[in-house]
């Protein structure tokens, strides 16, 4: 077991106070406990995935994002998470909204690496990829906002959601012959 808390306890902090105001704020509590509530188990991806299946020449999108965010789910939670086994961050007082408290260790933010992952691979070779980047720029900080994560689990999350989705793409391409419209 690894513990990184001190490391990058500095980092984590300077970026929660930017969240701190937030949190009063009922629109964007509403929303980013929202963004980070459809994102649980992957299920606005899942969701996505299915759609770019249903429009032309997306199966084989789909098929690939669906199966890479399954062991997506088992790398990060399996397996990362089990080498740094993080505290999540604690919330004072009530939440504004309910939120699924996980088990898993808080490093690396399991949102994430699905956000991003989720962005590389759905988002290739289709022009709705901005949907996906937004989708992703939305659920990964809400973790933050929800205090799930701190602010250098998001950070890695990402990084290993970007790089796993570009090994994904490399090691099972598909043919740029299909072009979505």
């Amino acid at each position: 077991m690894i513990d990184i808390q001190e490391f990058f306890t500095p980092f984590d902090e300077r970026i929660d106070k930017f969240f701190l105001p937030l949190r009063d704020i009922p629109a964007a509590n509403q929303i980013l406990f929202a963004a980070s509530n459809v994102a649980d188990h992957s299920l606005i991806w899942f969701t996505l995935a299915a759609a770019r299946g249903v429009r032309k020449g997306g199966a084989s999108y789909a098929t690939r994002a669906a199966f890479a965010l399954l062991a997506e789910s088992v790398l990060v939670n399996m397996g990362i998470k089990t080498i740094f086994r993080r505290k999540r961050p604690e919330w004072e007082g009530e939440r504004p909204h309910e939120i699924r408290q996980p088990l898993t260790s808080s490093f690396p933010s399991g949102h994430a690496s699905a956000a991003f992952t989720s962005l590389i691979i759905l988002g290739d070779n289709d022009r709705l990829w901005p949907i996906y980047l937004g989708l992703a720029l939305l659920i990964a900080p809400s973790r933050i906002h929800v205090r799930m994560h701190h602010a250098s689990d998001v950070l890695a999350g990402a990084m290993v959601g970007i790089g796993y989705g570009m090994l994904i793409k490399k090691v099972f391409p598909i043919s740029k012959s299909i072009k979505i419209d």
